[in-house]
């Protein structure tokens, strides 16, 4: 079996609820989300993905065989992300990947 590579990224809000609806009923157009609680995940480009709503953040986790699936996962996450939060200045900044 594989090892997944994963990344993550925590982005301060002031309405983490809010983006994440947003963003998974916008990416729900082209992939399914399953969501559970505060935690929402679907298949992305060949990788997951997975949107958490915590307390003043947003997580976002990506999840692929490989780099260059991963940076993909990464770039449906973080570009949508960004570009509904232009106006809060919202900005995803990735760590990882780290295989595991």
């Amino acid at each position: 079996m594989t090892a997944l590579l994963h990344a993550s990224a925590d982005v301060p809000t002031d309405a983490p609820a809010r983006y994440a609806k947003q963003l998974v009923s916008h990416l729900g157009r082209r992939v399914e989300w399953t969501t559970d609680g505060a935690v929402s995940s679907a298949e992305i480009a060949g990788g997951t993905g997975v949107v958490e709503v915590g307390d003043g953040v947003l997580h976002l986790r990506a999840q692929a065989p490989d780099v260059e699936t991963l940076a993909r996962v990464q770039d449906v996450l973080g570009r949508h992300l960004e570009r509904f939060g232009q106006r809060n200045e919202l900005a995803v900044t990735w760590t990882g990947p780290a295989a595991g």
